[in-house]
């Protein structure tokens, strides 16, 4: 039995992540779909999706932040929180029926899977942000139930940061594609293709194991800090294009994605969540 006090700080912070990747694809999935000018209605369900993940990973988080104001109940004694499992696997097939769309997107266009392709078609790992994003809120969510399971598998350390893992490996892969389309032209372009990879290999490393170590929580952290600190780079990549700023409506269309960094953050998040599961003796 998972006391509930142990997994109060590890679920805020995974439900945090979980937000902050929807929050993300909220506004990268505007401006990208915005610019295809929404030909397609099915574009506009990641948007639905992502404002659905928002409010349901932001709730999950107000109700764990009421458990500290309840000392003197027994954990074992407290109700069980309501779960969101439909929500969370709604806004996950919302994701998974994304990426066919963006995979089909790649097919059906001329030479199919090349360089060419990959660098201007819809992005592929994209939409994987709303799988993450639904599977971390339902972990998170079911953390705070006395037995935590999603279906036959038990969520623990372990569970989220296999999850986190995968995130950070695709997400890295992505910025390395889009980051070669640019042909690294600042050297603060290698950093996202390095410092997640490296943080992603210490969580896996702690996951097999069970046992997290200080390298693991200083690059998790790191990488956390570097989202915000991309978004500023992109930021200042939009600014540099003809008009900066003043011309927004048109350069925000063909700059660097600013949302896109935070998803790093987000997964750190989840990630840091895991080891403080693990640390705490729930791998």
């Amino acid at each position: 039995m998972l006391q509930a006090d142990a997994a109060t700080a590890p679920a805020r912070l995974i439900a945090g992540g979980a937000t902050i990747l929807g929050a993300s694809v909220l506004a990268d999935s505007s401006i990208e779909h915005y610019r295809g000018s929404f030909h397609h209605p099915a574009m506009a369900v990641p948007i639905v999706a992502a404002v659905a993940a928002i409010r349901v990973n932001a709730a999950g988080g107000r109700d764990r932040s009421s458990v500290p104001n309840e000392p003197l109940r027994d954990p074992a004694q407290r109700p069980e929180r309501r779960p969101r499992t439909p929500a969370h696997a709604a806004i996950a097939a919302a994701g998974a029926a994304g990426l066919g769309f963006h995979g089909w997107d790649i097919a059906r266009r001329v030479g199919h899977l090349r360089w060419s392709t990959l660098f201007y078609a819809a992005p592929i790992g994209a939409p994987a942000a709303l799988i993450l994003s639904g599977a971390l809120g339902a972990a998170a969510d079911a953390l705070a139930t006395r037995d935590p399971r999603l279906g036959p598998l038990p969520v623990g350390g372990r569970f989220v940061g296999a999850l986190a893992v995968i995130g950070l490996v695709g997400t890295s892969a992505e910025a390395a594609l889009l980051h070669f389309r640019g042909a690294f032209h600042s050297p603060w372009m290698w950093l996202p293709v390095t410092l997640p990879p490296l943080a992603a290999l210490a969580l896996a490393r702690d996951t097999l194991s069970g046992v997290p170590k200080d390298t693991s929580w200083a690059l998790l952290g790191a990488t956390a800090l570097l989202g915000f600190v991309g978004a500023g780079f992109h930021a200042r990549g939009v600014a540099r294009n003809m008009g900066g700023w003043r011309n927004w409506r048109q350069n925000l269309l063909v700059g660097p994605p600013i949302p896109a960094p935070p998803a790093f953050t987000g997964l750190a998040l989840a990630g840091l969540g895991a080891l403080l599961l693990m640390r705490r003796g729930h791998g």
